[in-house]
């Protein structure tokens, strides 16, 4: 091949935007047009919004910049930062916020059936790939970046957590770009048709709960105490406020990262045959500090942040990391393997089957199941979406166990890659 020839093929392969502060931009633009365009009142976007999640538009717009050569995803150091940084950071804003005491108090019910979700997520992944590769076989067996078990993991990240989650089973089962960008699309597809069966079972709750003979009556009361301590918590956030949270997010990170760097070593040199559960990864290690601080500081005063807004914050970082995520995907891996889609359909059918089946023999009303099932798949950007369904005063509960499916996320998925590992 002539000088030439190799001079005309990097000039075609060479991206129009290079410069990673550039990149960092152009993502960020993206970002307030798909926010200010979901919360706008025109038609248009009332219309398009409800059949195209903005998350979606999230990964996607971002994702077109690097299918069409417009960036290079594969080689800019953004997603490094963003998961390297904003991540752990954004665990500990939005666990810090959890209060277990406050779940407990929702009753049984609701935290079995909390559970009951995450447990047919944990579940259901496996079967499904076994059920799946009973006619497939050759998702069986792949041992590199792109194996099917690694991509569910990230599944069973989101679905269990969120987005947070999902991003953490990536770097920790080291699922490659290709089989990710094929895994988010399963992901949001899946998860939002049955949050479409949620809302329409929540437009008929009346009848569904008379007949199942569910007790509503604690329901009732919930609304009044979650309408008094959102008047008693919330507050417009000062530079104080603000200053403390990044602190505190970033603080968190900070000791995360110097946690990996000593356990780590440790493992490798004391434990060889832990690699398989992960403990070589100071990625792990990182995620599993940052997400128990958290906790541990929700029983403190720092979780009185989360009334100046420190789960915003949160959020705000993981919608950054959600961009740089999308540039790194190539949509047109979307077509290409149909049988994830029927992986993901099957698995979400094993968690409804198994969440209707548990609602009805405790006589759960309708809202708890469809809570606690969103709270798991859905995560905090959904959930109350379907609460507010029922009764908007009802969002901050779902908000509140979708928080809790923050804090078992990373530990629950986890253990679901486990299995995954060990069947492939």
């Amino acid at each position: 091949m002539s000088t030439q020839n190799l001079t005309d093929q990097a000039l075609v392969h060479t991206p129009l935007f290079t410069n990673d502060a550039t990149v960092m931009g152009i993502l960020a633009i993206l970002l307030g047009l798909v926010f200010y365009t979901a919360n706008s009142q025109a038609f248009f976007w009332r219309k398009f919004y409800m059949f195209v999640p903005s998350v979606l538009l999230c990964y996607f717009l971002p994702s077109l910049l690097n299918t069409f050569g417009l960036i290079d995803g594969e080689n800019s150091q953004l997603y490094y930062v963003a998961s390297r940084y904003l991540l752990p950071a954004c665990l500990v804003l939005l666990t810090i916020s959890v209060d277990l005491k406050a779940i407990a108090k929702l009753g049984s019910k609701a935290i079995i059936l909390f559970f009951t979700g995450t447990l047919g997520i944990v579940i259901g992944g496996p079967i499904a790939l076994l059920v799946v590769a009973s006619f497939s076989p050759e998702l069986l067996g792949v041992d590199g970046p792109n194996a099917v078990w690694r991509g569910m993991t990230t599944v069973a990240g989101s679905w269990i957590g969120g987005s947070a989650n999902q991003v953490a089973m990536k770097e920790i089962y080291g699922a490659g770009d290709q089989m990710f960008s094929a895994m988010v699309t399963v992901d949001i597809i899946v998860a939002n048709l049955w949050m479409a069966v949620l809302l329409i079972m929540a437009a008929n709750a009346k009848a569904i709960d008379a007949k199942t003979g569910a007790d509503t009556s604690a329901i009732d009361k919930l609304k009044e105490k979650v309408k008094s301590f959102e008047a008693k918590h919330s507050r417009i956030p000062s530079l104080n406020d603000i200053m403390l949270i990044v602190a505190v997010g970033l603080g968190v990170t900070g000791f995360a990262h110097m946690f990996a760097d000593t356990i780590q070593p440790y493992f490798v040199e004391n434990f060889p045959e832990s690699q398989k559960f992960s403990f070589h990864s100071k990625f792990f290690w990182m995620i599993v500090f940052a997400s128990t601080v958290g906790v541990a500081l929700s029983f403190t005063k720092v979780r009185q942040l989360e009334g100046a807004g420190a789960s915003k914050i949160g959020s705000a970082f993981l919608y950054i990391l959600i961009a740089t995520i999308g540039m790194k995907m190539d949509v047109t891996m979307i077509a290409d393997q149909p049988l994830f889609f029927v992986i993901g359909a099957i698995w979400m059918l094993i968690h409804a089957s198994l969440m209707l089946i548990v609602a009805k023999l405790i006589k759960a009303p309708l809202f708890y199941m469809a809570v606690g099932s969103q709270a798991n798949v859905g995560g905090a950007a959904s959930a109350p979406i379907v609460a507010s369904a029922f009764h908007p005063s009802l969002a901050p509960v779902a908000v509140m166990l979708a928080v809790f499916g923050y804090t078992v996320g990373t530990y629950m998925a986890w253990f679901c890659g486990q299995i995954l590992q060990s069947i492939n």
